[in-house]
């Protein structure tokens, strides 16, 4: 397993009021919302992101950054969510806004970053790969998880280093 758990690593969970420029050619993240933690529902803050391309007038995607670290999001949620519109699917806008996302990640002091996806979810099992993500194991999602739903009982779980 390539974790690395045991290098002391500190993660600021205080989000970031100037998150910087995310650009990579006509590949831009549009910071749409800071979420501020819920410990009451095991919630960490996450930013959330619209991916937007030069020319389309609407998003075409969204990508979510939680910024902690807890069983739920290690095992079945993920730090990394991303969604690309039916339209604009098969032009790695996923890997490429993740990669955007990596500097924000560093300076909150993460060192990897945990990716997880349902196992049929070829597309999005090949961006995991591309970015460089290890898949460590597929898991199942207990009924009682926020996570859980149709379709959704299992996850693959990749781990990213930094």
């Amino acid at each position: 397993m390539a974790t690395m758990q045991n290098r002391p690593a500190i993660i600021s969970t205080t989000l970031l009021e100037d998150v910087g420029p995310m650009r990579d050619r006509d590949l831009w993240l549009e910071l749409r919302a800071r979420e501020p933690e819920n410990p009451a529902r095991g919630w960490v803050p996450a930013y959330r992101f619209a991916m937007r391309l030069d020319g389309v007038a609407h998003a075409v995607g969204r990508l979510g950054f939680r910024v902690g670290t807890t069983h739920t999001i290690e095992q079945y949620a993920g730090h990394l969510g991303y969604e690309v519109s039916p339209a604009f699917r098969g032009n790695r806008l996923a890997e490429r806004s993740c990669r955007l996302i990596l500097p924000l990640a560093r300076r909150h002091g993460f060192q990897e970053l945990w990716i997880t996806c349902n196992p049929d979810n070829w597309p999005s099992r090949r961006t995991c790969e591309r970015l460089g993500a290890e898949l460590i194991d597929t898991v199942d999602v207990p009924r009682h998880s926020d996570v859980f739903a149709p379709g959704s009982e299992r996850k693959c779980r990749y781990l990213l280093a930094l």
